[in-house]
């Protein structure tokens, strides 16, 4: 017993941040940001916090789920830019939304949302539970440098969330973790008057750039092939492929790796939407599957890569 997805939803603030926006505060052009990264724009919240972008992700998909809050069994919330540390995203999402379930917040960074998915089939292979909802949340305009253009210039604020009841919808999956600092990290400033190590300057994101498009093409390119070959499933059987939008170079470096999957089937929303890291795959399923582009018995790929150096490459059977 794994899951079926019942239902997905997806949120992101009004407040639209071009390129040229961005060009008045660091210095950059919509040319260099396109060519790089491959974002247009993206949105950021003016006065939402990260709960309440989860809250209307999940509300919207409850709504798509036809199901109650209040018949949730579970609620896993995951998210890096949390608005406190307690409590967290997940136990005020139960709270908003009037559901009555444990709830608590996983940690992947970008792989967040996949992390979550792959716990939430253990907790259904144990027969206890029957309604879960998934919700991924980020408010990354607060945990970013925006003089640094080599990072302000990427990500984005918002939400998805999916509700998942019993099925065989999960076909294989895989997640993967090469810990470490060096490439990607968001430090924290956290002490007391006996702790004598230097406290970090800055608490914003930072990012290696050259490392981090290594880990990420390979980790992509090599765990969906070797997942595909596990499961026995071709490429003409992949219906969909939904990737992390990290940038738009790593996608396409990505596909290009993976011949056997028409490169079409590669679904992109980073132009509008920049990096929400473990909002940004539910974020795109959500898009997908409100388009009429998910079918039943579509087999979908999901993959992302992130901080930690987390990875994680999903197979579904889609029963929508």
């Amino acid at each position: 017993m794994s899951f079926t997805i019942l239902g997905t939803g997806s949120y992101a603030p009004e407040h639209v941040v071009t390129n040229d926006d961005l060009a008045q505060l660091v210095e950059t052009n919509d040319e260099w940001i396109t060519q790089r990264i491959g974002v247009k724009s993206r949105h950021i919240s003016e006065t939402e916090t990260n709960v309440d972008l989860a809250v209307k992700a999940a509300e919207r998909a409850l709504e798509d789920a036809g199901v109650a809050a209040e018949e949730l069994d579970l609620i896993i919330a995951t998210t890096i830019s949390g608005d406190t540390l307690s409590p967290g995203t997940g136990c005020m999402v139960q709270k908003c939304i009037g559901a009555h379930c444990p709830a608590f917040d996983l940690a992947a960074a970008c792989s967040g949302f996949l992390f979550a998915l792959e716990t939430a089939a253990g907790f259904f292979a144990r027969g206890m539970y029957k309604r879960i909802l998934v919700v991924s949340a980020e408010r990354m305009s607060g945990i970013i440098d925006w003089t640094d253009r080599g990072t302000c210039c990427i990500f984005g604020d918002g939400a998805g969330a999916a509700v998942l009841g019993p099925g065989e919808g999960l076909i294989a999956s895989h997640l993967m973790t090469k810990g470490g600092d060096d490439v990607i990290t968001i430090p924290t400033r956290y002490g007391s008057p006996w702790y004598k190590n230097e406290l970090p300057e800055k608490t914003s994101v930072y990012m290696n750039g050259r490392e981090t498009y290594k880990f990420a093409v390979m980790a992509m390119s090599d765990n969906i092939k070797e997942l595909m070959q596990q499961a026995g499933v071709s490429g003409e059987d992949v219906a969909l492929v939904i990737p992390h939008q990290a940038n738009y170079r790593i996608i396409n470096e990505a596909r290009r790796r993976i011949p056997d999957i028409a490169p079409e089937k590669f679904c992109i929303n980073i132009d509008r939407y920049g990096n929400t890291s473990s909002a940004s795959v539910p974020i795109l399923l959500d898009e997908m599957n409100r388009a009429g582009k998910i079918h039943r018995g579509d087999i979908l790929v999901l993959a992302a890569f992130g901080g930690g150096l987390s990875a994680a490459c999903l197979l579904y059977t889609s029963d929508a």
